[in-house]
């Protein structure tokens, strides 16, 4: 099982749950993945949710304060940096905005809540203490993310600039999907224009490996999920879906190819 002890700057390092109903969406996660809970103390009677697998932490959850109410649930990514106030400060220079200046969480590490020109959201996290997912490729982990945007080419320009991505299409694929490479490892994409929803806003959509992606998206329905894409293969690839859980945080669930 790939442990994980430290994320090179420019991976994904965190995918963390913003719900409305803690308590439910844990009840649904633990059923759809392998996860356990430890729950940490948040504040004046919340509490902060780490999803594990033996013991190593896989993704967290939180419910949405009241100043976030009316808000939709969502999956957030965080990207790992050697310094949080420096990427903050450089995306402002490329276009972006700073939602959330850097600031600490107690002595795990450093983070800020960035938007790319584009409008799509996403956290910068420096480590300290807590290097945030443990533990890689097996079901129930982070395996990859997209971007949908309306404009993939200010995108590329701007995450390029920002984190030193390759962002490049792929060889023999007319589609125009653009891959992410991080050093040497690819790691998302940025999604064709004409295949995103233009009423869906600018996002980005965490992949989770699972055995089974039938099997897996049948259960999320039966759990009350909803089914936004259905199971489909990419070639040389794998199988995926993209499913919303009862809450409405969206997510797609991703079967490998094996040795793909």
């Amino acid at each position: 099982m790939p442990k994980i002890e430290k994320h090179a700057p420019g991976a994904f390092c965190m995918v963390e749950l913003a719900t409305t109903d803690q308590d439910a969406a844990k009840k649904f996660y633990t059923q759809l993945f392998p996860w356990s809970i430890t729950d940490h103390p948040m504040g004046p009677g919340g509490v902060y949710t780490l999803f594990r697998i033996d013991d190593r932490d896989v993704a967290s959850a939180y419910k949405m304060p009241p100043e976030q109410q009316g808000l939709p649930a969502r999956w957030d990514l965080y990207i790992s940096v050697e310094s949080a106030d420096t990427v903050a400060a450089r995306a402002r220079e490329l276009g972006g905005k700073v939602h959330a200046e850097p600031f600490d969480v107690m002595e795990y590490g450093r983070m800020a809540v960035l938007q790319d020109p584009t409008g799509a959201f996403f956290c910068v996290w420096q480590p300290k203490a807590g290097i945030g997912i443990a533990l890689g490729g097996v079901p129930g982990t982070l395996c990859w993310a997209d971007l949908s945007t309306p404009d993939p080419q200010r995108a590329k320009q701007f995450y390029e600039a920002l984190f030193g991505w390759k962002v490049t299409v792929g060889q023999n694929d007319p589609s125009g999907y653009l891959h992410i490479k991080n050093g040497e490892q690819f790691i998302g994409g940025i999604q064709p224009v004409e295949y995103r929803d233009p009423n869906a806003p600018p996002h980005w959509l965490a992949y989770f490996v699972v055995e089974d992606a039938d099997a897996s998206t049948a259960k999320a329905e039966s759990l009350g999920a909803r089914t936004y894409v259905p199971v489909m293969s990419v070639p040389n690839a794998g199988r995926f879906s993209v499913l919303a859980d009862p809450q409405g945080a969206v997510f797609a669930a991703f079967q490998p190819v094996p040795n793909a």
